[in-house]
């Protein structure tokens, strides 16, 4: 069976639970485990720290969006694939657990289209 486990990204920047991975190194042991990860507050700390401030939009439905320009998404591709995933990787071979990092670059994994 194939299993996807979302993990918020406080759960990273506070330290994965040791009974989190314990969990997912079961779930692993007789399945097809994709971790999917947040962590937008790493990245808006980390861009802080770089001198950018962020910016944010809320649509009209209440939905708010981190406004990606050219900057801030290398900043965001530089905490997420870099800082939060290979934390995570990190944390799961000490517990046993095999685990590699992707992004929706590699490989083109994930497409995604524009919001207008």
């Amino acid at each position: 069976m194939k299993v996807v486990v979302k993990i918020g990204g406080s759960l990273v920047k506070n330290g994965l639970p040791t009974p989190l991975l314990e969990d997912i190194g079961e779930v692993a042991r007789s399945n097809q485990v994709a971790l999917v990860h947040g962590g937008g507050e790493l990245v808006t700390d980390v861009a802080r720290r770089l001198g950018k401030e962020q910016s944010f939009i809320t649509s009209p439905e209440g939905i708010r969006s981190r406004y990606t320009d050219r900057e801030t998404v290398e900043i965001y591709a530089m905490v997420m694939c870099g800082m939060v995933a290979k934390r995570i990787v990190l944390a799961l071979l000490s517990h046993g657990v095999r685990a590699v990092s992707l992004s929706g670059l590699d490989g083109r994994l994930l497409i995604g289209k524009r919001k207008k």
